[in-house]
């Protein structure tokens, strides 16, 4: 299993927590980044790929499980859509939760990702995990093996993950068409080159298939960070 249920938390522990979320909050105007939902668009070219080129920002975020969702949000809970993401039937949830690093360093107003999968995972930057003390693997989503875990609080309950902290290998979504286009196959390895006053070249950005996907890279919030992709002139998967 890869979260165990914390069904009553202690609550000098709850008060402590919350306590020190506000604390940090009025001193420190400069939390953790959430990276926000920015997203730049290649725009189309005669003789280009057949979907236009989309690079999107991966805030930190959360999957959960049903079991896992009505711990922290009771029973019966289910994810409440805040707004569509780029891929067809994703969506963000108006669900957040609080996670808790093994330094009891605390990042709030963490996003749950619907829709519910088969396993309960944590997506983060380097950058969070060297603040909450959890030493990220960059794993592939779904690849938990030897991966951290970390306590997350919902308004309901808590629970204890064993595994299946993460920073996600940079991706990029491609469907049959545009695997042909690009003449690669599930699994391999692009690079996105990104111009701009800020502009950088990202290696091993890895294939993934699915064919009813639309074409769409997906890099954290460090990566966007580090080449300042709001101000992006121009990017380009090549080999």
């Amino acid at each position: 299993m890869a979260a165990t249920a914390t069904q009553s938390l202690n609550r000098r522990e709850v008060e402590q927590l919350v306590r020190e979320v506000l604390t940090q909050k009025l001193r420190s105007p400069a939390w953790p980044s959430t990276g926000g939902d920015r997203q730049a668009v290649e725009p189309r070219r005669a003789g280009g790929p057949p979907h236009p080129l989309v690079v999107n920002v991966s805030a930190r975020h959360m999957h959960v499980t049903q079991a896992d969702l009505e711990t922290l949000f009771g029973p019966g809970a289910k994810l409440t859509k805040l707004k569509d993401l780029y891929q067809q039937g994703e969506f963000a949830s108006e669900q957040l939760v609080t996670v808790v690093g093994p330094r009891q360093r605390i990042i709030p107003n963490v996003r749950i990702l619907g829709p519910l999968r088969n396993y309960t995972q944590i997506e983060m930057s380097y950058t969070d995990g060297i603040y909450l003390g959890v030493d990220l693997p960059l794993r592939t989503s779904g690849n938990h093996e030897g991966t951290a875990g970390c306590t997350v609080l919902g308004p309901k309950g808590a629970i204890n993950m064993t595994k299946g902290v993460i920073r996600a290998e940079r991706h990029v979504h491609m469907s049959t068409e545009d695997m042909a286009y690009y003449n690669v196959k599930d699994g391999d390895y692009l690079k996105l080159k990104i111009e701009g006053p800020c502009g950088l070249t990202l290696d091993r950005v890895k294939v993934r298939y699915h064919p009813k996907v639309v074409l769409e890279v997906h890099i954290d919030t460090d990566e966007g960070n580090s080449c300042d992709i709001e101000t992006a002139t121009r990017m380009e998967l090549v080999k």
